[in-house]
């Protein structure tokens, strides 16, 4: 991964992409799409070995994976104080001394990720910064209430103020081959959201194979899918860099079908500033630098914040910092 940009010279414009409106169902390109999973976990495998930036590069893209955060909270346990300190770090998500010696001053998160109950205290805590509301819906995490409720939940939480809806599939339609249905349901849920956009979650880890996975992304895409999501962050196994080569392929071929781009979000288990790093690599050699943007790229991230601000603090001063002096919330 090759940058031209110091972190001062880094901005972020909001541009505005044309939303993926779907198109009819192509079950012919749907059972064409196949993984061959030795060559897909051998070519993830050689990504962190080829691919490392170093001090001020490092840096910028490290800044740029802080933009590209959905800030999450999804605990039974929140409050409307833990998001409000949650929403504040969104707003300011690394310590002001250190953007300033960055140059970096305005950077946010791309979003912040909460339950529909915590949707009204989220858009009351972010107002005037211009960072989205994310919101769970359709019986997150197992996807598993009767149908009508879970469009219901759509709309409430659109009404509510939620910009994005992250829905999760009924995985059953995946594990039994039944696209026509999985495309019918994601179908009726991007019309329940009307102007807010679809994260599509697949639950990848519940899904069997490698060969699935890409034929879910092609369906939820078809249905007008704006984001495809690896996971709830709830599944035993969550975001990997071989499921997340299948699906940006998948997302790469759409594109190049149809001329819509639509986003990427990997969620669950990602961390560590070296793992944002590796996925962003990925998404520059495998999409494209327009993907490397919010509109088109996220990060499900709770902890992941954390400790790109150690690094950050460790590049400006010298020094690490201990874990506890970066909180969440």
């Amino acid at each position: 991964m090759h940058s031209t940009h110091s972190p001062s010279q880094i901005h972020l414009p909001q541009t505005t992409e044309p939303r993926n409106p779907g198109m009819a169902l192509d079950l012919d390109w749907v059972m064409r799409a196949t993984a061959n999973r030795s060559a897909i976990e051998r070519r993830a495998a050689t990504l962190p070995g080829r691919r490392s930036v170093k001090k001020d590069f490092q840096a910028a893209w490290l800044c740029r994976a802080i933009s590209c955060i959905d800030l999450t909270t999804l605990a039974g346990d929140d409050t409307a104080g833990r998001v409000g300190r949650l929403c504040a770090k969104a707003r300011q998500p690394v310590r002001a001394d250190l953007l300033d010696a960055l140059g970096m001053g305005g950077l946010t998160v791309g979003a912040v990720c909460v339950y529909h109950d915590m949707i009204a205290p989220a858009v009351t805590a972010l107002e005037g910064s211009g960072i989205p509301v994310a919101a769970v819906s359709t019986g997150f995490p197992a996807g598993l209430s009767p149908f009508h409720l879970r469009v219901a939940e759509i709309g409430e939480s659109v009404t509510a103020g939620a910009a994005e809806i992250d829905i999760v599939i009924s995985r059953r339609h995946v594990l039994t081959g039944n696209w026509q249905a999985l495309y019918d349901e994601t179908r009726a849920f991007r019309a329940a959201c009307g102007e807010a956009h679809v994260k599509a979650i697949l639950a990848t880890g519940e899904l069997g194979t490698l060969q699935n996975v890409a034929r879910a992304s092609l369906v939820c895409m078809m249905a007008g899918a704006d984001f495809i999501k690896t996971s709830t962050g709830k599944e035993s196994v969550n975001a990997t860099l071989p499921v997340s080569l299948v699906m940006i392929r998948a997302i790469r071929d759409y594109h190049d079908a149809t001329g819509y781009r639509v986003g990427y979000k990997p969620a669950g288990g990602i961390s560590k500033a070296k793992d944002a790093l590796n996925y962003l690599a990925l998404i520059k050699e495998e999409l494209g630098d327009r993907w490397l943007r919010p509109d088109l790229f996220r990060f499900g991230a709770s902890s992941l914040l954390g400790d790109i601000e150690r690094q950050l603090e460790h590049h400006v001063t010298g020094a690490y910092s201990a874990g506890w002096r970066h909180a969440m919330a």
